[in-house]
C-alpha cells in the first residue's frame, strides 16, 4: 500500500525555535513529541537563505541555481555590485514531485505558501489537484493573520479568525474528504513570517514569561554596521541576541498546537501508521532586521544570510514501522532531497533528470549511517533585506567554504569544532581552501549559476547611516 505523504514546510522557521531543538523560550510540545516519535536531522540545511528558492527546490528536486530562481521573488536589491537576474516564477518545464506523484496515483493537495509566480505558474499549474490560499505573496498581504484576510488568498472567513488556524483546518479536512486515493499534501504554513501577530492570550502568557525570567529588563538588540544594500544602507542591522519576543513566541506556540490539531487528525482517521510525514523550513530564522524576533545563537547570523543560521534548519520526519522513534540523523541533507525521497517512498521510479541535485533520504530512514554524497552548494548572488551580501558555498563533511563576491575573499570553517564560524580557517589551510574553492568553482559553472558584476553607480547612491546610540561600530 503506497503511503500517504505530509509535508509540512514553516516559513522562516529558525533552527533553534524548537524546544527538541533548543529552544529555551518558546514552548512546542507537539512538535517535541513528534521528535521523540521519529527521527531529527541535526544538520538539515535549506538550499538558500530565503524562500522562494528554496521552495523551487521542493517541487524541483534542483538547486535554486540551476532552476534559476535564486531570489525571494519580487526581490531586487544592488550594492557595491549589480542585482542579479532570476526567474520570477517556477518554470513549468520542471516536473514537480506534485506532477509526479500525481502521475503514480496520488491526490496532491496545496494548502498555504506558494510564492513561485503569478497566476499561470500557481499551483494548479504545477500538478496539484487542489490549491487553497496559495499565490504569488510570500506574507499574509495587508489582511495579515486575522480575518479578514487578503482577497489573494481566497480564503473568506469569520472577522478575527487567525491565518494558521484557518489553514490548518484546510488541510484537516482534505484529509477528512480524502477518498480511496493515497494523497500528497504540502502544507506550507504562511508562519511565522511577518508580520508579527498573535493570538492575544498567547501574546500575554509570553509576555509574563519574559518578565518572570527577567528578560524585559535586557535590550536583546545589538545595532551593528550598515545595511550594504543601496535601499537599506541608511539603516543599521539589529542583530537579537537571545530569545524573548513575546508576539514571535505566540506564533511558534499557535503553530505547535496546530501541527498537534493536525497529526491527531490523521490518528482519528487511522492514518499515522501508513503516512510519512516530513517537517522542515525554508530558511533560517529571521534575527538580524524586520524585528529581529528570534534568535540562532550560536549559529552565527540568521535568514538572509550564507552562514549557518540563515541556511540551518529544524528537520524531521515521521514514519511508524519504518523509521525508529526518538533516532537523530548527523548527516548534511538538503531541500531538493525531499523528491527522491518521496518518489522512493511510493514504490515510483526515480527520475534522475528531473531531482538531479537531490538524493533519497530513505536509506537514512531506514537506519543507514551516509548518503553517496560528499558535499552539498548554496549560490545566493543577491543582497538580502536582512543585511547579508552575495555569496556562494558548499559543506564537505565538517568544512564549510564561503566565496564574497563583493570582493572575492574566502572564508572556511570547520564546523564541528566553530558552528558558529567565528575562527576563519582559510589562511591555516590555504590548500583545503583553494581545493573547495575549485570544487565550488566547478559546481557554479556546471549548474551555470549567475556571478554578480560591479555596480558602476556604487558608492554614489550609498546613503549616509544613522547612528543609534548604543551603536556597535
Amino acid at each position: 500500500m503506497k503511503p500517504n505523504i505530509l509535508m509540512i514546510m514553516i516559513d522562516d522557521l529558525g533552527v533553534r525555535d524548537l524546544g527538541c531543538f533548543g529552544s529555551t523560550f518558546y514552548e512546542t510540545p507537539r512538535l517535541d513529541r513528534f521528535a521523540r516519535e521519529g527521527m531529527s536531522f541535526q544538520n538539515a540545511y535549506a538550499t538558500c537563505p530565503v524562500c522562494s528558492p528554496t521552495r523551487a527546490s521542493l517541487m524541483s528536486g534542483k538547486y535554486p541555481a540551476r532552476v534559476g530562481v535564486t531570489q525571494y521573488i519580487g526581490g531586487e536589491a544592488r550594492g557595491k555590485l549589480k542585482s542579479v537576474p532570476y526567474l520570477h516564477y517556477l518554470p513549468l518545464e520542471e516536473k514537480s514531485i506534485a506532477s509526479s506523484l500525481r502521475d503514480g496515483g496520488y491526490s496532491t493537495w496545496h494548502v498555504g505558501k506558494w510564492h513561485l509566480g503569478d497566476t499561470d505558474f500557481f499551483p494548479e499549474h504545477h500538478g496539484f489537484d487542489v490549491n487553497i490560499a496559495g499565490c504569488h505573496m510570500g506574507a499574509p498581504g495587508n489582511g495579515g493573520y486575522f480575518s479578514p484576510y487578503a482577497p489573494e488568498l481566497g480564503l473568506p472567513g469569520p472577522e478575527g479568525e487567525y491565518l494558521t488556524d484557518r489553514l490548518t483546518d484546510e488541510a484537516i479536512r482534505l484529509i477528512k474528504d480524502r477518498g480511496d486515493k493515497p494523497f500528497f499534501l504540502n502544507l506550507s504554513h504562511y508562519a511565522v513570517h511577518t508580520p508579527l501577530q498573535a493570538p492575544r492570550d498567547l501574546v500575554e502568557k509570553y509576555e509574563r514569561k519574559a518578565k518572570r525570567l527577567g528578560l524585559d529588563q535586557l535590550d536583546p538588540i545589538v545595532r551593528g554596521e550598515s545595511f550594504a544594500c543601496v535601499h537599506k544602507s541608511d539603516r543599521r542591522v539589529e542583530r537579537r541576541m537571545f530569545q524573548s519576543h513575546a508576539v514571535y513566541a505566540a506564533m511558534v506556540e499557535n503553530l505547535d498546537t496546530n501541527i498537534g490539531r493536525l497529526l491527531d487528525a490523521l490518528e482519528e482517521e487511522r492514518l499515522t501508521g501508513n503516512t510519512l510525514v516530513c517537517f522542515t523550513s525554508d530558511n533560517g530564522g529571521l534575527s538580524t532586521a524586520e524585528g529581529s524576533p528570534t534568535c540562532n545563537l550560536p549559529y552565527n547570523e540568521g535568514k538572509g544570510w550564507n552562514y549557518e543560521g540563515g541556511t540551518r534548519v529544524c528537520q524531521m520526519v515521521r514514519w511508524p514501522g519504518v523509521v525508529a522513534p526518538s533516532s537523530r540523523c548527523d548527516e548534511n541533507v538538503q531541500t531538493c532531497d525531499f523528491y527522491p525521497t518521496f518518489l522512493e517512498a511510493a514504490g515510483l521510479p526515480l527520475l534522475p533528470e528531473q531531482h538531479v541535485d537531490g538524493l533519497s533520504l530513505l536509506p537514512l530512514l531506514k537506519g543507514g549511517p551516509h548518503l553517496d554524497r560528499d558535499a552539498i552548494f548554496w549560490h545566493y548572488p543577491h543582497y538580502a533585506n536582512q543585511g547579508g551580501r552575495p555569496a556562494a558555498g558548499m559543506v564537505a563533511g565538517s568544512w564549510k567554504l564561503i566565496e564574497n563576491f563583493e570582493d572575492g575573499d574566502l572564508e572556511l570553517y570547520h564546523l564541528d569544532t566553530d558552528v558558529s564560524e567565528q575562527q576563519n580557517l582559510a589562511g591555516v589551510h590555504p590548500e583545503r581552501t583553494a581545493e573547495m574553492h575549485r570544487r565550488l568553482q566547478a559546481w557554479q559553472r556546471g549548474v551555470e549559476a549567475l556571478i554578480p558584476e560591479p555596480n558602476p553607480d556604487w558608492p554614489a547612491e550609498r546613503k549616509m547611516p544613522a547612528i543609534p546610540n548604543n551603536a556597535h561600530v
